[in-house]
């Protein structure tokens, strides 16, 4: 897969993405990030420790979140799109559900789309809303066209990551055969994708922990993470600090480190690989020693 001019080979390599939150209120890091002297720096320590993506989130998507408009997010995760593809030779995916914010974080650099709904957000909602405006007056890829996501990935040209997700409305989430029914989930986001004209090249799956599943069902899928495979997309995972870990070994978001480098060993022995972590170089200790041992016939 190529991202920002570089090639990912997945079948050969484990690949870090670091999260970097533009946020007051995610549940691990908010407010720490949010001014721009502070991202940037971050971004450089992230880099420096190994990070082959940054990860630019401008809307929390923790339980009991506030949904921000698509004009705000599009004012916190642009400008510092802009600056880190101006200072730093890193891809950057931009993690959004929200077409208008994807179409103008691609006009602003972005190298990849990270869709926490798997591009059915648009249909999730009873009414789609495309905000016509960008940031400084600015349109954005044509999102008067009223474009849904995977239209504006298709357009972008950009790869994707389309995560596992269902309607909080759906309690408990509708499931029948928990596994089987992720997997069937997953493939209806790839065939939006592909029927919108984005490449399968340009597609890599996440299952979603912590998104649609309690702790019982999070620890069934950490499992069954192999099962993915079978679908033929790169499989990105994303457990960083999240309460599974927390519930799990009863610890503060602050403490799940060891928790999360677990999952990322767990990950790499089932398939995953690409890893989307706060704690870069950690991660990415445990993931190359595991690698070599995996590797050594």
């Amino acid at each position: 897969m190529i991202i920002g001019g570089r090639t990912f080979d997945f079948d050969r390599h484990f690949y870090i993405m670091g999260i970097l939150n533009v946020t007051p209120d995610s549940f691990s890091d908010g407010g720490k990030y949010n001014d721009m002297d502070q991202a940037l720096r971050h971004t450089e320590q992230m880099i420096d420790e190994g990070a082959d993506i940054i990860d630019v989130g401008g809307e929390s998507t923790r339980p009991g979140h506030i949904k921000i408009t698509d004009r705000e997010e599009i004012e916190r995760v642009c400008p510092i799109i802009e600056k880190i593809k101006e200072r730093f030779d890193v891809p950057v995916s931009l993690d959004t559900y929200k077409s208008a914010v994807a179409a103008a974080g691609a006009l602003a650099g972005a190298d990849l789309i990270n869709d926490i709904w798997g591009l059915k957000w648009d249909y999730v909602r009873e009414k789609s809303i495309y905000d016509s405006e960008a940031v400084n007056g600015e349109t954005c890829v044509d999102i008067n066209e009223n474009l849904s996501m995977a239209e504006v990935i298709a357009k972008a040209g950009v790869p994707c990551c389309l995560m596992h997700n269902r309607n909080n409305n759906d309690n408990p989430f509708g499931y029948n055969n928990f596994i089987e029914d992720v997997i069937s989930d997953m493939q209806e986001s790839i065939d939006i994708a592909l029927k919108a004209g984005i490449s399968k090249d340009n597609i890599m799956i996440d299952p979603g922990i912590g998104f649609a599943k309690d702790l019982q069902q999070n620890l069934v899928m950490m499992n069954h993470l192999y099962a993915l495979c079978k679908l033929g997309y790169p499989i990105l995972l994303g457990t960083s600090r999240k309460s599974m870990i927390g519930l799990t070994l009863d610890l503060p978001v602050e403490q799940r480190e060891e928790g999360t480098i677990a999952t990322s060993v767990i990950g790499y022995q089932a398939g995953c690989r690409i890893f989307r972590v706060h704690d870069v170089k950690a991660n990415l200790r445990a993931l190359r020693m595991t690698e070599a041992i995996l590797n050594a016939g």
